[in-house]
């Protein structure tokens, strides 16, 4: 362990990136481990919100902590990375911990961990002043963390703070029984001493000094010491500098210590005990070779008669530090050599444990050849039986061809007995002849009487054509996939103005008039009936709170709608792009052109039109903030479902899951599969329930219900939408609440229960210019829009100007001659001169008109 430097590392890589740096440039070359705890998260999160993971069922939480596992992963393997740009292999220890502090302090007691290294805070608390732990974690393993592991608290890549380790009374007990064992250096210095007692007075002060200054660590039992001393970054010289440093200018030491038996010989002995502490291969390889070189005085009267050399004096030879050097260089290229020797033992391993992979991977391909053999040979057997079979099929045929050669002369017989029929037979077609003459010149007549007839029903068709066309006018043409290209520039991305389920939408001037361009993504054109099926229900359906299909491309895969400059009504209620918000009229009169729209798609004859995917973003304003509903006949023809009910058949739609916003999703649509027209009802309420609150959709019934049961209504309603008259805004939270009930037995009738609710709120607070469909049937004076801004007259040949409103054409083209380029609305000056008809305007006041 104290050859190993920890780091604790945190899961960002970019904020602990400077910490590993750190201990990198600082590990002294030791071998690197990094520390990660994992803290499993206790919440996971789900469709937009966070569940407890005590509350999730036990599958989904296994699934989380996959991922959490493959993140850990992803972070470990980046700090690998960061260690191998600098030429280090790292190791690697993780744990899930449900506290990350009590998880090192953990792994350190448990791996007898000497060295870490650890955050002291975030980067952003760092100053230049910065002298304590500002992270509570590094506190925390600060305090609790055994006293005999060093840790160092780095900082954006300063070193705040470090804890000293020191060395356990243990530890110390060790040291010292290996110093004394019989056979040691220092046992043998110590016996040698011993003998030294009679050496003369004079000579103990120097050398006692001398031995007290080369042994830095005193190992006494029950003292601490610090562990910094042993980490074998001392040069082995450091004592004899020490000693030369200390020296007086009369080359003698000062003695200030006590006088130990032996101590001119326990010098060395103590300076060779710190360096075999330092590293075990030395005290087991250099230091019988060492002590082979070292001759040890046998008698007192030695040191009497021939003082001992002293290096204190200058008098000792250097042969022995060449020698202590020459046994530390041994034992360095020993440790070398054990070190190179794990590497060939840790690579023979791997290259054993590729081998047993390469073995069962051949081992899995052998079984997989068997399993194709077997299948091989069990094909070969059914091979043989099916040719067996054909040539019992040959054999039976070769017998009904056999047959057939006895049927053909049998046959031939009878031809020739039929020959002579046709001879007879030939006689009587003479005679037939005549009488076809004479059904061919009957035939004749008939066929001018025909053409007669077809002239005239023709001619009755072309008068009803002619008396429909004055009706309803035929507008919707074919356009050219030139004339789509030029008014879109070739799909322009700064002309996208939307983006649907079914394709993209481009703004457009096609024939100088702005349009709406839907070009129909790629997938939607594996079936062309599926366009066909849309523009012929389109092209149909003429209604004012419906958007108009102006025409159509097939080449280009087109749809050309009139243009709606205020867009849709979801951006309207997020305010997009800083726009004004819709106030509480201009709502209540866009629910009841909403209603208005889905009443007649409802009661559209033949059979009822579903739309199927009724969302804020379906519904587009005009310049007049006048609602049209778009994007509907997508859903196929229905099919009737054999269960009645109120005696009344049920028309179900069987149909997928496509780009529909689960929240305005019916529910029962989940459990059958089926959507009804009460399905769009469940729609139309959670929009309903927007316009009140201007809130998102999903769970915004809950929300409003809750509010209705507390009293609480007014904290929900929108207050940009200005001062909502209470009673009504609870009515229309009741109605909504109503449409959005889970079955939809439960929910109201649009033209019975909403629009009665409705029609009479517009008719009270909504705008002069907005208005419905259903109620211009039930009065004799005409809408306000079917009105000529500048005549004030019904109009006969509306059509749409740049301004966004509707005039008279021949009103708008004398305001044109008359020198005006400005709108007769806004007064503003107008983009462009050109006029596009307003068909479906035109419609309704030709209904209008016919009716009153």
């Amino acid at each position: 362990m104290e050859d190993m430097l920890y780091v604790a590392m945190g899961d960002s890589v970019k904020k602990n990136k400077s910490i590993l740096i750190w201990a990198l440039q600082n590990s002294g070359g030791k071998k690197m481990c990094i520390i990660h705890i994992n803290q499993p998260a206790t919440v996971i999160p789900m469709m937009g919100t966070k569940f407890p993971a005590s509350s999730m069922k036990e599958k989904e939480v296994r699934a989380y902590r996959q991922i959490e596992r493959q993140n850990k992963q992803k972070i470990l393997d980046e700090y690998c990375r960061i260690c191998g740009k600098m030429g280090v292999r790292p190791e690697v220890i993780h744990s899930d911990m449900d506290c990350i502090e009590k998880g090192i302090v953990e792994l350190i007691s448990q791996r007898g961990i000497r060295k870490l290294v650890m955050g002291a805070a975030a980067d952003k608390h760092y100053s230049k002043k910065m002298i304590d732990l500002k992270s509570q974690k590094a506190i925390y393993v600060r305090l609790h963390t055994p006293p005999s592991c060093r840790i160092q608290f780095i900082c954006k890549g300063y070193l705040i703070h470090t804890r000293e380790g020191v060395l356990d009374e243990a530890d110390v007990e060790v040291r010292s029984s290996q110093n004394s064992k019989p056979g040691s250096l220092n046992h043998l210095m110590t016996q040698s001493g011993g003998q030294n007692i009679g050496a003369a007075p004079s000579n103990a002060g120097r050398v006692s000094f001398y031995s007290e200054s080369i042994a830095s660590i005193d190992y006494t039992r029950g003292s601490r010491t610090d562990v910094s001393s042993l980490d074998g970054t001392e040069d082995p010289s450091t004592p004899k500098r020490r000693l030369d440093a200390q020296r007086g200018s009369d080359g003698c030491v000062e003695s200030s210590t006590r006088y130990r038996p032996g101590s001119s010989y326990s010098t060395c002995s103590s300076s060779r005990e710190v360096d075999t502490a330092r590293n075990p291969s030395v005290r087991s390889e250099g230091t019988d070779n060492w002590l082979q070189s070292i001759e040890l005085p046998h008698s007192n009267e030695n040191l009497h008669h021939s003082s001992p050399p002293s290096v204190l004096d200058g008098s000792i030879d250097d042969t022995l530090y060449a020698k202590l050097d020459q046994a530390m260089e041994d034992a360095e290229n020993a440790r070398r050599e054990a070190f190179q020797e794990s590497e060939r033992c840790g690579k023979a391993k791997k290259d054993a444990v590729e081998a047993m992979r390469r073995a069962q991977v051949s081992e899995s391909l052998y079984s997989e050849e068997v399993k194709q053999r077997k299948e091989t040979q069990e094909a070969l057997a059914k091979e043989k039986e099916e040719i067996q079979k054909v040539k019992t099929q040959l054999n039976q045929v070769m017998e009904e061809l056999q047959n057939a050669l006895e049927k053909q002369s049998s046959l031939e017989s009878q031809i020739t007995e039929s020959d002579e029929m046709v001879k007879g037979l030939e006689l009587r077609m003479a005679s037939a002849m005549e009488l076809l003459q004479t059904y061919k010149k009957e035939r004749d007549e008939f066929e001018a009487e025909r053409d007669n007839a077809q002239k005239k029903a023709e001619e009755l068709r072309r008068k009803q054509g002619e008396a429909s066309s004055t009706k309803t006018p035929q507008f919707f043409s074919e356009l050219l996939f030139s004339e789509i290209e030029e008014a879109t520039r070739n799909s322009d991305p700064s002309l996208k103005i939307g983006e649907g389920r079914h394709g993209s939408i481009y703004k457009g001037l096609l024939r100088q008039t702005q349009v709406a361009i839907k070009m129909l993504h790629p997938h939607n054109l594996q079936d062309p009936s599926g366009l066909q099926h849309e523009v012929d229900t389109l092209r149909k359906l003429r209604h004012p709170n419906l958007v108009t299909l102006i025409g159509s491309c097939e080449e280009a895969h087109a749809l050309i709608y009139e243009y709606l400059p205020n867009g849709t009504l979801e951006d309207r209620l997020s305010c997009k792009d800083n726009t004004p918000p819709l106030s509480w009229q201009t709502r209540i009169c866009i629910a009841t052109e909403l209603c208005s729209a889905l009443i007649f798609l409802h009661s559209y004859t033949p059979v009822s039109i579903l739309h199927g995917d009724l969302t804020p973003a379906k519904v587009l304003l005009d310049a007049n903030f006048i609602s049209k509903l778009c994007d509907f006949g997508n859903c196929p023809p229905p099919s009737l479902d054999q269960s009645l009910k109120d005696n009344n058949i049920t028309l179900c739609w069987r149909t997928e899951l496509k780009g529909t916003t689960i929240a305005y999703l019916d529910p029962e649509f989940l459990l059958t599969g089926e959507l009804t027209l009460k399905s769009d009802v469940y729609s139309f309420g959670i929009i309903l329930l927007q316009l009140l609150t201007g809130r998102p959709p999903l769970g915004i019934a809950k929300e409003l219900q809750f509010a209705l049961d507390a009293g609480k209504l007014k904290t929900l309603l929108d207050p940009l939408a200005g001062d909502w008259p209470f009673e009504q805004a609870e009515q229309l939270a009741h109605l909504a609440l109503r449409c959005c009930e889970m079955y939809r037995t439960n929910r109201p009738d649009l033209s019975s229960d909403v629009w009665t609710v409705l029609e009479p709120m517009r008719v009270s607070y909504g705008g002069s210019y907005s208005s419905s469909y259903l109620s211009s049937q039930e009065h004799s004076e005409p809408p306000s829009y079917f009105l000529c801004p500048i005549s004030q007259e019904v109009m006969h040949d509306p059509h749409l100007a740049a301004d966004g409103f509707t005039y008279e054409a021949k009103a708008l083209s004398e305001w044109f001659d008359g020198g005006h380029t400005t709108s007769p609305m806004t007064n503003l000056k107008l983009e462009h001169c050109n006029l596009l008809p307003n068909h479906a305007l035109r419609s309704a006041i030709q209904e209008w008109q016919q009716r009153h």
